[in-house]
């Protein structure tokens, strides 16, 4: 039991998955579950009773039962203690200031990201203002490789987003072009493809792979199929580079999704052993997203930004190239406003980070959301000084496939002028060369990109 006395009224919670609820800043997606605090005053009375729970409760308390959730098993089997060991004495109140400290850099981050539990980093979340969340994930730095580097300071990275509503190839490769044009594509050239057909999904590989070669373009490719299509074209000699999966924080979840921890293990081993990385070999690529397991029904009474944040002790596992979180893509029903939209994009980069992810963010909304294009600019400029390590890249920022507004290549563009950033540095040389940008990343006509267009038209 966990309490706090406002103004003579005592506050009490269960249990610490019903304090993490509580205290969770206010989304529709709790209220719907019935989780969330009853007031404003309830709020913040646990969140102060949450600052004073020690680090260590959340080793000997967990909030889905050891023996009935696999998710559960994994975050406390695989807790690092030497990690822990520079934190464990900590309050999560004390936790949270001691990151916002200026001596602690990405170094000590570091090296204690294998100690911090999902638990962990959602509770020290709810206490944090959103410069707090900003300040934290920018000291942060998660570099990972493929065929580029991602990740490093300065640079700012996109995923190329070629989607089409009947997986066209001339419409596919209109897209690709346009996309590489605009110096989109360094994260991945990545598709979701509109059937989970394994011919479609090898036709769509077999078009990025050739376009790939053709122009020595040092990026990887993706089609976002699940996981057991990616598994057989593996098998069948695909030209597959990344392995992509959505993930859940619960066993239930992941279910739903058709998906294991046993089968990502294999997965995971048949792609890595394609060996098909030049500069280095993290070969997983996993989205997630705020309500998935409320909507499968497969939440447990726990808040949906801790249950999101569970997922990410799925994704260190397996050591990926890219993770990000599909922030507003569900609707209002889970995060209502432009505002909920921010705060819980805001949570999951700097959790991600904080547990050692390379972080990216689909920055979207759904059109019956209560938020615009003017909410997304808002957050894409937070999650650029926040160091997020790539965003999406899609024509004029309209999923025609997926139904909902994401962000477009000219809002990468954006914020690489405005903040100073660069694309993947190997990426960035390939721009050059092609007479796409120049040296200072600017871009040139499209008539001095002569080369590509006609060798792909």
């Amino acid at each position: 039991m966990y309490s706090f006395t406002v103004r003579n009224r005592v506050y009490r919670f269960k249990d610490l998955k019903t304090l993490l609820a509580k205290a969770s800043p206010y989304r529709t997606g709790d209220a719907l579950a019935g989780v969330c605090a009853e007031s404003y005053e309830e709020r913040v009375a646990a969140q102060i009773a949450l600052a004073d729970v020690t680090l260590k409760t959340f080793l000997n308390k967990v909030i889905i039962p050891y023996e009935k959730d696999e998710v559960t098993r994994l975050i406390i089997d695989s807790h690092d203690v030497a990690a822990f060991s520079l934190i464990g004495s900590f309050t999560v109140g004390e936790f949270r200031d001691w990151l916002l400290g200026d001596e602690i850099d990405k170094i000590v981050l570091e090296s204690i990201a294998a100690g911090i539990t999902p638990e962990m980093a959602a509770a020290v979340s709810k206490l944090m203002r959103n410069q707090d969340l900003i300040a934290v994930a920018k000291k942060c730095e998660v570099i990972t490789k493929f065929r580029n580097t991602i990740g490093l300071r300065g640079h700012f990275s996109t995923r190329l987003q070629p989607n089409h509503p009947t997986d066209e190839p001339k419409g596919v490769a209109a897209s690709i072009i346009d996309g590489l044009l605009y110096g989109s594509g360094d994260a991945c050239i990545g598709i979701n493809p509109a059937t989970d057909s394994p011919a479609a999904v090898l036709n769509l590989l077999n078009l990025i792979d050739t376009l790939r070669q053709q122009f020595d373009i040092p990026t990887q490719s993706c089609v976002l199929s699940h996981i057991t299509t990616t598994l057989d074209l593996i098998n069948q000699g695909a030209p597959v580079d990344l392995c992509f999966q959505s993930i859940g924080g619960t066993e239930q979840t992941n279910t739903s999704f058709g998906v294991s921890l046993a089968l990502l293990d294999e997965a995971y081993e048949a792609t890595l052993s394609l060996k098909r990385g030049t500069v280095g070999q993290n070969v997983m690529y996993f989205e997630t997203g705020q309500g998935s397991s409320l909507s499968a029904n497969a939440h447990h009474g726990v808040d949906q930004q801790t249950c999101e944040v569970r997922a990410y002790a799925i994704a260190r596992r397996y050591k990926p190239l890219l993770v990000n979180t599909v922030v507003g893509f569900i609707g209002p029903e889970y995060l209502y406003d432009g505002k909920q939209i921010i705060r819980a994009a805001l949570e999951d980069h700097f959790c991600g980070k904080l547990l050692g992810l390379p972080m990216g963010v689909d920055v979207c909304y759904t059109n019956h959301a209560e938020a615009d294009q003017d909410d997304m600019d808002n957050l894409l400029t937070l999650l650029g000084v926040a160091g997020c390590n790539f965003i999406m890249g899609i024509p004029g920022s309209d999923d025609i496939m997926l139904n909902y507004q994401s962000t477009s290549f000219h809002d990468a563009l954006y914020l690489r002028k405005t903040l100073g950033l660069k694309p993947a540095p190997e990426f960035e040389q390939w721009l050059i060369k092609q007479g796409i940008t120049n040296g200072e990343g600017d871009l040139l006509s499209v008539n001095s990109s002569h080369k590509l267009l006609s060798g792909i038209l």
